[in-house]
């Protein structure tokens, strides 16, 4: 069965590192059909964080350009801030003969047994993880009971691009009215320039 894969996140504002790490994720695993940028909902309190739409366009400027790319609308467009699993059922119902699953990094997969419905999640859907740093997925897998109990709902993302670059930086050059050139796409500094953003 052929996968769609949700890359959730900030993209505040998105990086080349982004799209290499989702190109990355293609390039390894042949089912998969799509990879759709999901970004969060300004509802979630980030500081720093500019509008929804602003995010979302940039996002489009890029994906619009590869056909195994999308991007979604689903958490910015919800009256309220959306749960993950709720996010995934979304998907799930878009897309009802696909295998649904979803990216996170080894410092969220921490924090996993937390989530609302954690459970649902890990029966239901696979996970592909990035690892972050120094961390080891195998590791951190193996010294937490509920991730150890579920460990066939993940799996490492292999050859990964690691970037310490984050798209807090990237700000901070914006705010120091520095180039960011060759950290994101031609397409999104040229919308940040266009539409003053980050100053």
């Amino acid at each position: 069965m052929n996968e769609i894969v949700v890359f959730g996140g900030c993209f505040n504002p998105p990086l080349n590192s982004h799209f290499s790490l989702a190109q990355e994720l293609i390039n390894e695993h042949k089912q998969i059909e799509k990879i759709i940028f999901m970004p969060a909902s300004s509802k979630y309190q980030k500081v720093d964080l500019i509008e929804n739409e602003h995010r979302y366009q940039m996002l489009k400027l890029v994906c619009d350009k590869n056909d195994k790319f999308d991007v979604s609308r689903i958490e910015i467009d919800f009256p309220r801030q959306l749960h993950t699993i709720e996010t995934l059922n979304k998907i799930k119902e878009q897309y009802p003969k696909n295998e649904i699953c979803f990216t996170t990094g080894t410092d969220n997969l921490k924090e996993l047994e937390t989530w609302n419905q954690a459970q649902e999640i890990v029966k239901n859907f696979k996970i592909y993880v990035f690892e972050r740093g120094i961390d080891n997925i195998e590791e951190i897998i193996m010294s937490n009971e509920f991730l150890r109990k579920n460990k066939q709902a993940f799996q490492r993302v292999e050859n990964q691009i690691k970037s310490n670059l984050s798209s807090t930086y990237a700000r901070t050059q914006l705010k120091n009215k520095k180039s960011i050139k060759y950290l994101t796409p031609n397409e999104v500094e040229k919308y940040i320039e266009q539409n003053k953003l980050y100053n």
